[in-house]
């Protein structure tokens, strides 16, 4: 008896896995789901040191720009929590429905915007960090070193990773 791999016409996938189109949902849905918890653990953490910060003695003292920055902040924290739940949301809203395909393309798309605001939230912290604590050109310069790090290694680095396995394995 064939199985739903030999019999599905859109899985053309040649990855030397044994696995039907449902079975590489599952898994792909579990790894999807353990990079939001690690995103979503930073973030966390990130959210909670900027709340607390508000409650510090030393938060009146910000200027108007500083508190602009801060309240940006916060929001992107915000966002970034919420881009990284929203799969767990769909997934909620599609149980039992047939669809983790769509949910997993679904949580791939938000694992990669959630990546990009909490990129851009970790710059805005250190510099805003840099900016209270030693001064404005500290800031920039801690921001320019950090956006060169997250660059190289979330973009670069796996860039040409996939490059060379391009190379090694064309399709």
């Amino acid at each position: 008896m064939p199985s739903e791999r030999d019999t599905d016409p859109e899985d053309d996938l040649e990855d030397g896995r044994d696995e039907s189109p449902t079975e590489r949902a599952d898994r792909n849905w579990s790894e999807v789901l353990q990079e939001l918890r690690v995103l979503q653990t930073g973030t966390q953490i990130l959210t909670g040191f900027l709340l607390a910060l508000a409650f510090q003695p030393a938060f009146a003292e910000l200027n108007a720009g500083q508190r602009g920055v801060y309240l940006g902040l916060v929001v992107m924290s915000a966002l970034t929590s919420i881009v990284a739940l929203a799969p767990v949301a769909l997934h909620r809203a599609l149980f039992h429905r047939r669809a983790k395909a769509q949910v997993v393309a679904y949580g791939h798309a938000a694992l990669v915007t959630a990546l990009a605001t909490v990129s851009v939230l970790l710059i805005g912290v250190v510099g805003f960090v840099f900016d209270v604590v030693v001064d404005r050109a500290a800031a920039i310069v801690a921001l320019i070193a950090l956006t060169s790090v997250i660059l190289t290694l979330w973009i670069i680095a796996p860039g040409v990773i996939r490059a060379r396995l391009s190379i090694k394995a064309p399709r």
